[in-house]
């Protein structure tokens, strides 16, 4: 597989996968299945009911995010429209670059979902406020 430009655009991204009779694998892989390097990985579990995750931008960190159980929906607004993704395989995810604002909604009962980040965690790199993102955006 080639290299993923590193101005690569919001999008899906196929995982490999390695089918096999006692269980199948997929992998992960920086600078080769995502376009960034891997600085820090989390995961969200135990999501309640109607609860919403994210509800940020970033103004560096680039995202790949990948529902390894259950599903989930990633709301993307780039400042002009707004995109849903259902995540519900763990052999895709989704390439979130930054100043993107982003929620997380309708989890399912027992959904994890896996983010890796091109950057280690810094407050100051969150956008919390949508009428800054917007401005942020604008200023582009």
């Amino acid at each position: 597989m080639s290299k993923i430009n590193a101005e690569d655009k919001l999008r899906i991204i196929n995982l490999p996968k390695i089918l096999d009779r006692r269980g199948n694998l997929s992998i992960i892989e920086e600078m080769k299945n995502i376009p960034f390097e891997i600085k820090r990985s989390f995961w969200i579990y135990d999501v309640p009911g109607g609860e919403t995750r994210g509800g940020h931008a970033y103004k560096e960190t680039q995202e790949f995010i990948v529902a390894l159980s259950g599903s989930f929906d990633v709301v993307i607004d780039d400042g002009k429209t707004k995109q849903t993704f259902s995540l519900n395989r763990s052999y895709y995810g989704l390439y979130v670059p930054k100043l993107m604002w982003r929620q997380m909604i309708n989890f399912s009962t027992n959904s994890l979902a896996l983010v890796v980040a091109s950057t280690e965690y810094k407050a100051d790199d969150y956008i919390r406020d949508y009428s800054e993102f917007l401005r942020v955006k604008n200023n582009e």
